[in-house]
């Protein structure tokens, strides 16, 4: 599937991805996040190694979306406990 990231055409394809990512260490997660196979990458992270460019050419939104179409499980922001209730000061 053709992508744009960073206004450059990228042809990507689910299989592709898998193995581009195979081995590779995920980082801590703060922002958005991309599910490929077991693990939970930051999107800037899965960006960087499939397009080889730099985090500051392209938006983790442009690589959410191109993840997204390929069929991987995104997320727009890191998993959080849920507040606790009646604690008030």
């Amino acid at each position: 599937m053709r992508c744009v990231i960073a206004r450059f055409p990228f042809d990507f394809t689910k299989s592709g991805v898998m193995e581009s990512m195979k081995g590779v260490k995920a980082e801590e997660i703060t922002g958005a996040s991309v599910v490929i196979g077991r693990r939970a990458y930051p999107a800037k992270q899965v960006g960087q190694v499939l397009t080889r460019q730099d985090r500051r050419d392209f938006s983790a939104d442009e690589v959410l979306r191109a993840m997204t179409k390929l069929g991987f499980t995104c997320r727009s922001q890191p998993r959080t406990a849920a507040p606790a209730r009646g604690l008030d000061p």
